[in-house]
């Protein structure tokens, strides 16, 4: 009875290994065709910024010019994108900063508290995730007329930072949950406030969800379009999605040029990326799978 049992088991896992190494036909050709639905776009802007305006609505799309030229870039280098740059980084830089150190904060007190406070202020800061931001325009818009905060950076970084803490605060607290109590109970034992092992042990060792939550909230804002344009009216202040208008004439379009500025504000976000991208895909897992 044994022996039947073991060459019955035995050809269960046999069976189940022969499957497991046989190819995913369909599951690859989908692959490839995701690959080419991200891929062919992206080729498209970079062939596309190469070619003289006056060629882009002559040639076939899909083919690089004869002839590429680095007109469109000089003429978006020209058009004070360093301003514009210089304001997405204003922005971006003084949206997740403190983003960051505050959820940072709010998370180690939602975790590490006992308080029945503390519990509601997380369902409070989760509903956050509920509202959108189209929702919030006018009584935003309202809120800085009446701070007398309309045309300045500030209008669009205070906003930022609200709309940026509730996602961080979930993502942090998941992986402050999965430091060991030992460790926050050695260094009570030491003689440790709560306030140094938040910044002495919790912080080094989420450091993942940190570079997750600052990329992640940096995307968001660096690409942030309705906002800057709601509570800024002057063009020195800009950012760079709003200076995309300055290659749109009232009759026509320079296609190339606004491609060109495209693939120079994206640039910054491609080697944030490239940098952090091993902590990104870890925290948005660890955030999201428990």
């Amino acid at each position: 009875m044994a022996t039947a049992t073991d060459s019955s088991t035995r050809g269960a896992t046999t069976s189940r290994s022969r499957s497991s190494k046989r190819p995913n036909w369909v599951g690859g050709l989908m692959g490839w065709v995701w690959l080419g639905v991200i891929v062919v776009p992206i080729y498209w802007i970079v062939i596309t910024s190469l070619k003289p305006s006056s060629e882009y609505f002559t040639t076939n799309p899909l083919l690089p010019s004869a002839s590429p030229t680095f007109d469109a870039y000089q003429l978006v280098l020209e058009n004070d994108f360093a301003r514009y740059f210089i304001n997405s980084v204003l922005v971006t830089l003084g949206a997740v900063v403190p983003a960051v150190l505050i959820s940072f904060m709010a998370a180690f007190a939602i975790v590490r508290g006992k308080s029945r406070f503390l519990r509601l202020s997380s369902g409070f800061l989760l509903m956050g995730l509920a509202v959108p931001l189209q929702a919030t325009i006018i009584p935003l818009y309202l809120m800085i007329i009446r701070l007398q905060l309309y045309n300045s950076l500030l209008a669009v970084i205070l906003p930022s930072i609200a709309f940026a803490i509730p996602l961080a605060v979930l993502v942090l607290g998941n992986f402050i949950r999965d430091v060991p109590n030992e460790l926050f109970e050695s260094m009570r034992l030491d003689g440790t406030s709560e306030w140094g092992t938040a910044w002495r042990l919790a912080f080094p060792l989420v450091r993942p969800a940190i570079v997750t939550v600052s990329i992640y909230t940096g995307l968001q804002v660096w690409n942030g379009f309705l906002l800057p344009l709601i509570f800024t009216d002057r063009q020195e202040l800009r950012v760079l999605p709003l200076a995309l208008w300055t290659f749109q004439g009232q009759y026509s379009v320079n296609v190339p040029a606004v491609l060109a500025a495209v693939v120079l504000s994206t640039l910054p976000i491609v080697v944030f990326y490239v940098i952090g991208r091993r902590q990104l895909v870890s925290g948005l897992t660890a955030g999201f799978s428990k």
